[in-house]
């Protein structure tokens, strides 16, 4: 065959990739308002910059090899903001993108890329499950589990998931894995379709109640944002990147300082109130302290009484740990527990600070939690906090009472711990604690029980924190910005640029 010859068959076999699952079904994801799986690397990457690997893999099966156009997955290497990034863009017009073993390995081969030469790894998700009859019989079996660290995180690199459409199988798994995962509402994650799960349990499930996206972002948590459009999630996808070095081996990458950065800061005494019993949004505190226009939430509808919050001090990304008022009074209860747990685990592994934001009037106490295991969340909270090696700055601004003044970052738990003068360190309200402590109710003995308030107040004071060197200072609250620049800026790890011990590596990414 002559070489005229050849590279037009190339051009027809790139073509034939190309077009997907053809004009019509991409037509009618068009019509829907959808991106195809080649439109989202587009938008996602920087231009041109798309190297795709394995563009004419096809099916093993001759039936369906003619209608399975780069077997359903695009996958390769690109570049996002000017680094490199691995990812798998499933193409649900082929076949559903089902998994099977020529796209299985194309995603190992990523996957592996990522993983060794250090670029964050991107899935673009919407799949329907394993491919069949690929997957039936023993036969079936003898192609599964062939790759023994397949679901494997050491956390080498950021995962980040998107699930933007129905998502079973490997879109499944690898969101389940990652350390990001945005999802598209209408969009649906489950183990098994709505149409398999309805046969299963034998009755009609409704997919939004099987996975929807107020079902992941608030109940189990396994997504942590959902948005509107394909656009939106992959604009989320560049946001949370951003604030993630490439891999473990090194600090996370610096932006300019916004100009005006620290003005609101100087107004933040109009954002907390003195008063404990008075809420307010710890969030808007977070966005006064930090780099104008920097904040970034992770699992807003999860476990509200915490937030965990991405923001930069000083153009270099820092993780908040910050209770929210707002909820529950800011108590701490199980889904708040787990989601502590998993930022650290997150910010540790990637090398960003943390920064405790402490108000906090305990754990919410009651038969719920016990019945969720909290005492096991609790300490799995410690644990991994006694396991970060990244720089731990603790500012306690109201309440700090009882265990969850160890878990927000007290005593040793903290590379240094400030105090405002509203501080209060008691174990409990002081109102509860003179009922407790002396068996006096206000409406009994008023005068004696006011006393006693005064009595139990007088010892939970900042000054006496301050005064046993539990607590290194006691700042003005609008100087809170500056603080926290000035401590990160001296325990930030220098002999080692920035990066830490990663001990909490191989933590379970879902629990």
């Amino acid at each position: 065959m002559s070489a005229r010859n050849t590279l037009k068959q190339l051009e027809e076999k790139e073509a034939e990739a190309l077009a997907m699952g053809g004009a019509e079904k991409l037509a009618r994801r068009k019509a829907e308002g959808l991106l195809n799986a080649r439109e989202r690397i587009d938008y996602l990457v920087d231009a041109g910059s798309f190297a795709e690997s394995g563009r004419h893999a096809r099916s093993i099966r001759p039936e369906v090899r003619h209608k399975t156009p780069a077997d359903g997955k695009v996958a390769g290497f690109a570049r996002i903001d000017g680094r490199e990034v691995a990812l798998v863009s499933n193409d649900f017009t082929v076949l559903g993108a089902s998994s099977s073993v020529v796209n299985m390995k194309k995603i190992r081969h990523v996957k592996h890329a990522a993983c060794r030469y250090g670029m964050p790894l991107v899935f673009l998700g919407e799949s329907s499950g394993a491919r069949m009859p690929d997957r039936m019989g023993a036969a079936g079996r003898a192609i599964l589990a062939q790759d023994p660290t397949e679901y494997q995180r050491l956390r080498e690199t950021p995962w980040v998931s998107t699930l933007m459409g129905q998502c079973y199988g490997s879109s499944t798994w690898y969101a389940a894995m990652s350390d990001f995962v945005v999802m598209r509402k209408g969009s649906v994650m489950a183990i098994a379709s709505p149409n398999v799960t309805s046969i299963a349990i034998g009755k009609p499930i409704d997919p939004e109640e099987l996975g929807g996206w107020k079902l992941l972002t608030g109940v189990s948590g396994l997504a942590d944002l959902a948005v509107d459009t394909d656009q939106q999630a992959l604009d989320a996808v560049k946001r949370f990147l951003s604030y993630m070095p490439a891999h473990h081996a090194e600090a996370p990458p610096e932006r300019p300082v916004p100009a005006g950065s620290g003005d609101a800061c100087r107004k933040i005494l109009d954002i907390v109130p003195e008063e404990r019993n008075k809420v307010y949004d710890v969030r808007k505190v977070i966005a006064a302290v930090a780099d104008k226009d920097s904040s970034f939430e992770l699992k807003e509808r999860y476990g509200k009484s915490l937030a965990t919050v991405f923001a930069r001090l000083d153009g270099k990304s820092v993780g908040f740990i910050a209770n929210n008022p707002l909820f529950k009074g800011g108590a701490l209860d199980a889904d708040a527990c787990q989601k502590a747990t998993s930022f650290m685990v997150l910010c540790d592994s990637f090398n960003i600070p943390l920064v405790f934001l402490v108000d906090v009037p305990g754990f919410l106490i009651g038969v719920e939690g016990e019945l969720r295991g909290m005492p096991g969340k609790v300490i799995n909270w410690m644990n991994a906090l006694s396991l970060v090696t990244v720089p731990r700055v603790t500012v306690i601004m109201r309440k700090s009472y009882g265990q969850a003044f160890i878990n927000m970052g007290g005593g040793r738990n903290t590379d240094e711990l400030a105090c405002w003068p509203s501080a209060d360190l008691g174990f409990m309200d002081p109102r509860v604690s003179v009922n407790v402590l002396y068996g006096v109710k206000e409406q009994d003995d008023p005068e004696r029980f006011k006393q006693l308030v005064a009595e139990v107040n007088r010892d939970t004071t900042p000054w006496e924190l301050a005064r046993l060197y539990e607590a290194q200072h006691v700042i003005d609250p609008r100087d809170t910005r500056d603080f926290l620049i000035r401590m990160l800026h001296i325990h930030r790890k220098r002999l080692k640029n920035g990066v830490g011990d990663h001990k909490l590596a191989n933590w379970p990414t879902s629990y």
